[in-house]
């Protein structure tokens, strides 16, 4: 595994850096894709089934290919930029004769075994795909501080690391199981989705008595700041399968779930989320847990309720 840093040029080297890549797929985080290598100079070729959303890029120097057919055959690097993987099927399938020795870059969001689906089905077609798991917004693409999660042949990855340096400046390949990255990606919106839902619950609550978001919001990021400590010290312990209420006991930690949901319940405001984190912690302690540490929640939650 490791991270590959992009510099603020790119100088053609025989490194892959071929100077031309298709971008399928213009939503705003494909037209960012296209903007930041229109501006590192590439010669970008576009489709989208909307052309209008190509109008921004056209003048600067894209060309806009009237199908997807010739949109794969103008270059041998293509970008996704899609909803799912079941989009790519259905604007690539069409046009599959075209695919022969293209590389396919993935940067779609789906599940690790679509990933996988994906890159068979690639590979039965003469093509190659690179799965990306991209870690940051429209506006954060062409940063040097951005970060896209890649996996696939690697030998596919090298050849083009130069233009995937210009879409995010830190390209973190992980093997060439093509589901890795999208796993990876995965894993960062279950915390992302989740926590923003809490901070959305948490505004919720203060305005049931009150308070604005920017009443709470120095409070807020305090909180969330705090976390990242607390992800350091439980992780060797969730390793190990480590639990010992040492220093924490889901005992106490079920009582103030308990709290948090009855003051939602008190405020009036709708009851979903805590009532989920309640049932989880309840579910500990049914199962014996009460001494022990609710890190060991870890452990109802790696099987189905």
């Amino acid at each position: 595994m490791g991270k590959n840093n992009g510099s603020d040029t790119d100088t053609g080297n025989g490194n892959g850096d071929s100077r031309s890549v298709t971008v399928i797929g213009l939503g705003p985080m494909g037209r960012a894709m296209a903007a930041a290598l229109l501006d590192r100079g590439y010669d970008v070729t576009l489709w989208n089934r909307t052309a209008s959303r190509a109008d921004g890029l056209v003048p600067r120097g894209a060309r806009l290919a009237p199908t997807v057919r010739e949109a794969l055959a103008a270059n041998e690097l293509v970008l996704l930029s899609l909803t799912d993987y079941a989009a790519m099927y259905d604007l690539l399938g069409p046009a599959e004769a075209a695919l022969s020795g293209r590389v396919l870059v993935n940067l779609s969001s789906d599940t690790p075994e679509e990933a996988r689906k994906a890159a068979r089905w690639a590979s039965d077609r003469g093509a190659v795909q690179l799965t990306g798991g991209v870690t940051v917004p429209p506006s954060g693409i062409g940063k040097p501080e951005s970060s896209t999660f890649y996996s696939g042949p690697q030998d596919a990855f090298e050849r083009h690391r130069r233009v995937l340096e210009a879409v995010t400046g830190t390209t973190d390949y992980r093997g060439e199981d093509p589901g890795l990255a999208a796993l990876l990606y995965q894993i960062g919106m279950t915390m992302f989705w989740t926590s923003m839902l809490s901070y959305w619950q948490a505004t919720a609550l203060a305005a049931a008595n009150g308070l604005t978001a920017s009443d709470i919001l120095g409070h807020a990021v305090d909180t969330a700041n705090s976390l990242p400590g607390f992800f350091a010290f439980y992780a060797d312990r969730i390793d190990a399968g480590t639990h010992d209420g040492d220093v924490d006991r889901l005992a106490m930690g079920a009582a103030s779930v308990e709290h948090v949901l009855h003051t939602h319940a008190d405020a009036g405001v709708d009851t979903v989320l805590p009532a989920a984190v309640a049932t989880l912690f309840r579910r500990g302690m049914e199962a014996g847990g009460a001494t022990e540490s609710f890190s060991g929640l870890v452990e109802l939650m790696k099987k189905a309720g």
